[in-house]
């Protein structure tokens, strides 16, 4: 059986918008991950591993995994805190 995350992708450190990260993504979870002797390379048998799917929302990959039968495991994104911030409570004492 198939085995499976879902998840939506968080931005990396780098970016300050959150535009492009509206999606939620299928990953697979491989776990027969080897080394290449000749290369010495991670290398695996199972193509799953390369696989991701991006679905609009989270409803449709769900779906998608209990159509396909997959296992998986659902993983809510974090509520970002936002805290207001003024230049003046530099100055001012709590």
């Amino acid at each position: 059986m198939k085995k499976a995350k879902i998840y939506k992708p968080s931005k990396t450190a780098m970016q300050s918008g959150i535009k492009k990260f509206d999606k939620w993504v299928i990953e697979f979870i491989t776990k027969d991950n080897s080394v290449n002797p000749l290369m010495g390379w991670e290398s695996s048998d199972d193509t799953y591993s390369e696989l991701n799917l991006e679905f609009k929302t989270k409803e449709l990959a769900v779906a998608y995994a209990k159509k396909n039968k997959i296992d998986f495991e659902l993983i809510e994104p974090k509520v970002r805190k936002i805290i207001k911030k003024s230049y003046a409570d530099n100055f001012t004492k709590n």
